[in-house]
């Protein structure tokens, strides 16, 4: 591990679970943070401990420089997870969590020999394949406006004018890092991959969802859920029983929440 890689900067913990049967790491949306996964990782515990990545230039790590691509951040992102790879954990992205969980999990395969045991695409076409986009060169009101479109944000929120001058530029600077970012051709990851579709997504059609399957030697599965881009907020109770089920096969199911 790199000496220059401040661990606790990058790595939420919220339910601490060291005698966990297995971990998922979670990989924020553009413009989210680690708190974003507190629901799955409230519902996984004990049995499965979730490590919630914190982006650089968010939240108390926003005096830090913006996410400038998506390949830097996983080498990073790699670096911190090598503590934990002596049982590698799962990974978990949405959107463009997606694509930074797959550029980490190619890293650490490249380095270690080994990538996560599981690779959870949430809300993201294949890394293959492209669109033009160019939200980042969009003015501020076009962007807070997807922004709102996509269901990921309360509009309430974006009424206050001093937390849309400090979201602002992390927001920017996490589109332009992901609409910049172009597959560099390689070996396949080895994982699984369960790639999770809102049917009523705009940003995945159902062949970009199933091209995730160029991208592994393991098993591909697309699993389809009502709802737009965010779908996953809507189904958070038949998520978690996903990935316990695929993590933990033959476990007992979680107690009912209260």
């Amino acid at each position: 591990m790199s000496t220059d890689v401040d661990t606790d900067a990058w790595i939420r913990r919220f339910h601490p679970s060291p005698e966990a049967a297995a971990r998922l790491v979670c990989f924020p949306h553009a413009g989210g943070s680690a708190g974003f996964w507190f629901w799955l990782s409230a519902r996984l515990h004990p049995q499965v401990e979730v490590l919630a990545v914190q982006y650089p230039g968010r939240q108390e790590r926003r005096a830090e420089p913006q996410v400038s691509d998506i390949e830097g951040l996983a080498g990073s992102i790699a670096d911190v997870l090598r503590p934990w790879w002596a049982e590698p954990p799962a990974f978990f992205g949405h959107s463009m969590g997606a694509l930074v969980a797959y550029e980490t999990a190619r890293r650490l395969r490249s380095t270690t020999g080994s990538g996560p045991a599981a690779l959870f695409a949430s809300g993201r076409r294949a890394p293959s394949t492209v669109r033009a986009e160019r939200l980042h060169l969009a003015d501020d009101r076009e962007l807070l406006a997807e922004i709102v479109r996509q269901g990921g944000t309360p509009p309430a929120l974006l009424e206050d004018p001093e937390l849309v001058a400090m979201v602002l530029p992390t927001l920017r600077g996490d589109y332009r890092a992901v609409e910049r970012y172009r597959h560099r051709p390689g070996p396949p990851i080895e994982a699984p991959v369960t790639v999770l579709v809102g049917t009523d997504d705009p940003k995945v059609t159902a062949d970009e969802a199933r091209a995730w399957e160029r991208h592994t030697a393991g098993s591909t599965e697309v699993l389809s859920f009502s709802g737009g881009h965010f779908f996953l907020t809507e189904h958070q109770d038949r998520i978690g029983a996903l990935i316990r089920s695929r993590l933990l096969p033959g476990a007992a199911p979680a107690p009912e929440r209260a």
